[in-house]
């Protein structure tokens, strides 16, 4: 009998040791055959598709396991809901450049930009409307659909919250007509505001298909990396160019201010965002942590009041805004009812470091800005230790954190031009891999946008990066003469600066560009020299050809030169050697100023000697070479054109183009009050620089200049580089540059 039961206890332990196998066997093949993103498995990571595994890192973002309900209903969402509304939110979410984007087109045309005609009767916010404007005003824009690698609606996107006066409604079908739109693939939809009260979901409110999204306040769990571009939220009054410059006016050391932490906004009660919020008060002492908040917001606040409302209200009052923020040195930046916040861009230009307290936001162009180089990344988990954790940070640290806060709200966020074109030179280093930037570029001074990868791949050929690479410029220049006079004397000025310049040490080769009407002179007709001399006859004889990149310029540094410019060998020479240790800038003798006319209210140009200059004419420059790149590819062809009907002001839009690159001053070198005078002489030029439609056109050109830049990006310098000695009563066979203290 006993037997017969172990018998039976056996068989009935092995049924089920075996139902079980056989259960979990089926739920082991189940989990790996699902598809991804099914009920049954996480959507896959970046890369997966790799054969080796990308184990998740340490440090990444948090996202909570809980997600809060509706405002006031105090319920939460179950597990499947939330998965199911995540799924739901982009049916394209593994898509990414390889599998949802075409770059054959690209590939043939360039990266050109495509933005569909306004339709009647579609209202435009003017958000959308400074959008659009950056990009038809920008090098990418084609108006030929035929030539274009990348499309963006004409329909205002921004705003999806159904709740908002912006809101476009029926863009579902509105989309879905346009004959272009191909299931979204090869278009970039932009978009500030999505989803609505109570949940303020990242949802769209449109089937965006296979399109990406430059997308404010994305979460990194529907962030589609390489796919995706995350942008900041800005508000209705960013401006459309330039922006105002950062606050931070001078190196100041030490750069603790008046409080350590400040924050001052909405206090949710109830509802998505409020968790963090509404515990901030823990951390606010009164003294050098200010963390201030209201519940004055909102129609029915009142329904929702608790006990600490009335104190928290009076408190807010107290303190003024602005204030506090350009005397704090740590921001903080609490997520809002969206994971970004106005907050965000405030902090970068008021050169306060931003403290980011939103768990799971993908922050702005993260996947080429180092944010831990300019901000603290927060944990809402950790958020009593947040005053700790920023006190330990070293003096050194924070003093850089401020200023790379300066360089990235100047170089990316400053106005929704920069926005823009940052979010599209992005997908541009996409497409074209092996010459895309790298983290170096986009993060150092002067930033991507002004980095052309088209011209080279090699940051040594940029004037930039010297230092960084432990590099210097060439030791020799070449010389590029503009020549719009006929030959028709051996004594002419031209003939006489090439052969002075010809002697320089530092004198590689001479070009002259011939920009005359009349024919090539005979080679015999210029004078022999030990160097090269090249003539390039300009094909179409406009004073921007004179800027062009020419193949034939090998050297690093450009001598741009009039052809009645007067320049000693040894004037040369000097310049050259200053340039050497300023190869960013322009360096050179003529200087010229500008200065803000308040009867007229626009900017003036002067050319009186004073004792502080904004610009170095072109006429006696040296520069490095990649700004010819630069003025051709970069400035709108308005501009160019503007230059070449007029004949003049080619050589304020270049100070103007290497000022907004640098954001320094040009150099000016020894007095060369002769440079005046000669310029006076009988040449060619001598009736334009008497005219005075000449002068008035230059004041003219510097006020469209400065409209098209958004901003002045000229700089004042009162800074003169002379020689060693030039002013000193000794012998003048000291004297390295003796030459220059006879003229």
């Amino acid at each position: 009998m006993q037997a017969k039961k172990r018998y039976l206890t056996l068989l009935s332990a092995g049924t089920c040791l075996a139902l079980l196998l056989y259960l979990g066997g089926v739920r082991l093949r189940a989990a790996r055959h699902s598809p991804p993103g099914s009920r049954h498995g996480p959507p896959p990571r970046p890369g997966a598709e790799r054969p080796w595994p990308r184990f998740p890192d340490a440090l990444r973002p948090f996202a909570p396991a809980e997600r809060p309900g509706p405002e006031g209903g105090g319920g939460r969402v179950s597990p499947r809901q939330r998965r199911d509304a995540s799924a739901g939110l982009y049916r394209g979410r593994r898509c990414r450049m390889e599998s949802c984007f075409d770059f054959a087109q690209c590939r043939k045309n360039g990266f050109k930009v495509y933005v569909y005609p306004q339709q009647k009767g579609e209202k435009i916010a003017e958000s959308y409307q400074n959008v659009l404007a950056a990009i038809e005003g920008s090098r990418f824009y084609t108006s030929d659909p035929g030539q274009a690698c990348l499309f963006v609606l004409s329909l205002d996107t921004l705003d999806r919250d159904q709740l908002s006066p912006q809101y476009v409604h029926n863009l579902r079908s509105k989309v879905q007509s346009l004959h272009l739109w191909n299931n979204g693939r090869n278009h970039l939809i932009f978009n500030l505001y999505s989803g609505t009260w109570p949940d303020y979901t990242e949802d769209v409110g449109f089937d965006i298909g296979q399109a990406m999204l430059a997308k404010a306040s994305i979460s990194t769990e529907n962030f589609r990396p390489n796919f995706d571009v995350s942008i900041p939220l800005f508000s209705k009054d960013h401006p459309r160019t330039g922006g105002e410059k950062g606050f931070l006016r001078f190196n100041t050391i030490p750069p603790l201010r008046k409080y350590m932490l400040v924050f001052k906004g909405k206090r949710y009660l109830t509802g998505i965002g409020s968790d963090t919020r509404n515990a901030l008060y823990h951390v606010h002492n009164g003294e050098d942590v200010v963390l201030l908040t209201t519940c004055k917001h909102g129609k029915d606040w009142q329904k929702h009041k608790d006990s600490r409302c009335d104190r928290d209200n009076a408190e807010y009052e107290k303190y003024d805004y602005r204030e506090m923020l350009h005397n704090a040195t740590f921001c903080l930046v609490p997520r809002g009812r969206r994971l970004g916040s106005f907050r965000f861009l405030e902090a970068l230009q008021a050169a306060c470091v931003p403290v980011m307290l939103s768990n799971g936001w993908e922050l702005p162009f993260s996947e080429v800005i180092d944010w831990n180089q300019a901000a603290v990344i927060g944990d809402e988990r950790l958020l009593l230790q947040i005053p700790s954790t920023i006190r330990s940070i070293h003096q050194d640290k924070i003093l850089a954190l401020r200023q790379q806060t300066q360089f990235l709200w100047e170089a990316y966020f400053s106005s929704v031009e920069k926005i823009v074109l940052t979010t599209l030179e992005i997908i541009q280093d996409r497409i074209f891999k092996h010459i895309s930037r790298n983290s170096l570029i986009w993060n150092k001074h002067p930033g991507g946008l002004f980095v052309l990868p088209q011209y080279s791949s090699y940051l040594g050929d940029f004037p930039y990066y010297y230092a960084n690479l432990g590099l210097k410029p060439l030791s020799t220049f070449t010389a590029v003469i503009h020549a719009v006079t006929p030959l028709v004397s051996q004594s002419q000025p031209v003939l006489k600066l090439l052969v002075a310049v010809a002697k320089s040490q530092y004198c590689a080769q001479i070009i002259v560009l011939w920009n005359c009407d009349k024919p090539l002179p005979a080679k015999h007709r210029w004078p022999a020299t030990s160097v090269p001399v090249i003539v390039i006859e300009g094909e179409s004889k406009v004073m921007s050809s004179r800027f062009l990149p020419y193949d034939n310029i090998v050297t690093d540094a450009v001598l741009s030169l009039d052809e009645d410019t007067v320049l000693s060998t040894t004037e040369v020479d000097f310049a050259f050697t200053v340039w050497q240790s300023f190869p960013e800038r322009i360096v050179g003798y003529p200087a010229r100023s500008h200065f803000w006319d308040n009867t007229k209210e626009r900017w003036g140009y002067t050319s009186k000697w004073t004792n502080d200059y904004s610009m170095v004419l072109t006429g006696a420059a040296i520069y490095h070479k990649y700004y010819h790149y630069l003025y051709t590819h970069y400035l709108p062809a308005s501009l160019k054109n503007m230059v070449d009907q007029l004949a003049n002001c080619e050589d304020i839009l270049m100070n103007f183009l290497v000022s907004a690159v640098t954001k320094l001053p040009p150099i000016k070198v020894t007095q060369k009050k002769q440079y005046k005078e000669t310029m006076m002489g009988q040449t060619s030029r001598a009736s334009r620089w008497a005219d005075p439609d000449h002068f008035a056109q230059r004041q003219s050109c510097m006020n469209t200049f400065a409209s098209w830049f958004g901003y002045m990006p000229l700089i004042h310098s009162q800074m003169r580089l002379d020689p060693v000695l030039f002013k000193d009563q000794v012998s003048i066979l000291r004297k390295k540059y003796r030459d220059i203290e006879r003229l």
